[in-house]
C-alpha cells in the first residue's frame, strides 16, 4: 500500500450503535455515549436503538435533542438485541458500523484501533477486548477467567495482539457495511431479548455466515481496542454462571443448526480440549498451594462445561423437533453515503 493511499484506508467513517432497553441503566447509557463522543477517532454518529420502551425513547430524545451526532431510534423489528442492531445498521451512515454495549464505556482509542484494522481491504470485521468491572470491586475468587464470556467479557484462551479469528464478540465489535450486504443482518431468535434467558451467539452465527458468503474475508480481534463492561452484583453469583452457561449451550445448538457443527463448534472444540483442561489444572495447583479460590475455579470450569453441554443437547433436540427457530433478513434501507 502506498503512502498516498493510507489516509483513505486508515480513516473509515464509523457509526456506533448502542442498543438500549431499560431506564434502570440510564447512567450507564449516558456514560457509554460520552465515551463514544470522546474518541480520538471521532465517530460519525452514535445511534441509540431503543428496544420497545417508549418512555426510555422519549427520555433519550429529550436528553440528546441538542446533539446532532447522537440519534435516538426505535427498534423497527421484533423485541431483542439482534433486531435492534439491524435497525441501527439500516439507519447508519458510516462505512463501518461498531457496536458497544449499553453498560460499557470505551477507552479513548477504541475506534482508532478499529479504524487501523480496516487499512487492509480484506478485513471485514474488527473486534476488541472487553474488561469486566465487577460490582463488588473485585473478581469473585471462584470465578475462572476462562469463563469471562459468561459476563460478556474477553476470556482467557483468546490469542493476544491483533489476530485473525473465526468470530468477533458482539458487545465490542465492528463490521464494514459490505459485510451486511453480503451476509444479511443478525439472526433474530438466537440472541438476547431484554431480561429473558441470557442467550447469545448471534455474532458467532453472523460471522460464520459472513465467512461462507465471502471466503476471502478476514475477521480480526485487536486487544488494544478496549472497553470496560459493568458486571452487576447478580451476575457475580454461581446461579447466574450456571444459567448463562446453559443458555450458551442452547444458543450453540441453534448456531450449529444454521451453519453446521463443523464450523459452529470449531473454536469451541479447541477451547474445551486445551484451554479448559489447563484452567482446571491451574485451579487444582492453586488449591494445593492454598491459594484462595483454586478449588472453586476448577469446580466452576467443570460445572460450566457440563451445564453448557446439557444446554446443547436440549437445544439440539428442540431444533430437530422444530421447536427452536430463527430467521435472517437482509438489511433494508440504509442511510449511508
Amino acid at each position: 500500500m502506498s503512502g498516498t493511499d493510507a489516509p483513505l484506508t486508515l480513516s473509515p467513517t464509523i457509526s456506533v450503535v448502542i442498543c438500549v432497553y431499560t431506564e434502570d441503566r440510564w447512567e450507564d447509557i449516558l456514560a457509554a455515549v460520552a465515551s463514544v463522543r470522546a474518541q480520538s477517532h471521532p465517530a460519525r454518529e452514535t445511534l441509540l436503538v431503543v428496544d420497545h420502551n417508549e418512555a426510555l425513547r422519549e427520555r433519550l430524545l429529550k436528553e440528546y435533542k441538542e446533539r446532532a451526532d447522537v440519534r435516538v431510534l426505535a427498534n423497527a423489528g421484533p423485541r431483542g438485541l439482534s433486531a435492534g442492531r439491524n435497525t441501527g445498521i439500516a439507519a447508519s451512515r458510516g462505512e463501518v458500523i461498531a457496536f458497544l454495549d449499553d453498560d460499557a464505556v470505551a477507552e479513548r482509542d477504541w475506534l482508532r484501533h478499529f479504524a487501523e484494522g480496516y487499512a487492509d481491504p480484506a478485513v471485514v470485521a474488527v473486534g476488541g477486548r472487553t474488561v469486566p468491572i465487577w460490582a463488588s470491586g473485585r473478581r469473585p475468587v471462584w470465578f475462572p477467567e476462562e469463563f469471562d464470556w459468561v459476563v460478556g467479557c474477553t476470556y482467557r484462551g483468546l490469542p493476544p495482539g491483533r489476530v485473525r479469528v473465526r468470530n468477533v464478540l458482539g458487545g465490542n465489535a465492528s463490521f464494514r457495511r459490505e459485510a451486511f450486504d453480503a451476509a444479511g443482518g443478525f439472526a433474530t431468535g438466537i440472541g438476547r431479548d431484554g431480561d429473558k434467558r441470557p442467550l447469545g451467539c448471534e455474532e458467532t452465527e453472523l460471522c460464520i455466515r459472513l465467512s461462507r458468503a465471502r471466503p476471502d474475508a478476514v475477521l480480526l480481534i485487536d486487544d488494544r481496542a478496549v472497553i470496560h463492561h459493568r458486571v452487576p452484583e447478580a451476575r457475580e453469583h454461581f446461579a447466574y454462571f450456571r444459567t448463562r452457561a446453559y443458555a450458551e449451550g442452547l444458543s450453540k445448538a441453534l448456531v450449529a443448526r444454521s451453519v453446521g457443527a463443523d464450523k459452529g463448534l470449531e473454536s469451541e472444540r479447541r477451547y474445551a480440549t486445551r484451554v479448559l483442561p489447563a484452567g482446571v489444572a491451574r485451579g487444582l495447583r492453586d488449591a494445593v498451594l492454598a491459594r484462595p479460590g483454586g478449588a472453586g475455579r476448577a469446580g466452576a470450569i467443570v460445572a460450566g462445561v457440563l451445564t453448557a453441554a446439557g444446554g446443547y443437547v436440549v437445544g439440539s433436540v428442540r431444533a430437530r423437533r422444530g421447536g427452536a427457530t430463527f430467521s435472517v433478513a437482509p438489511i433494508e434501507g440504509g442511510a449511508h453515503g
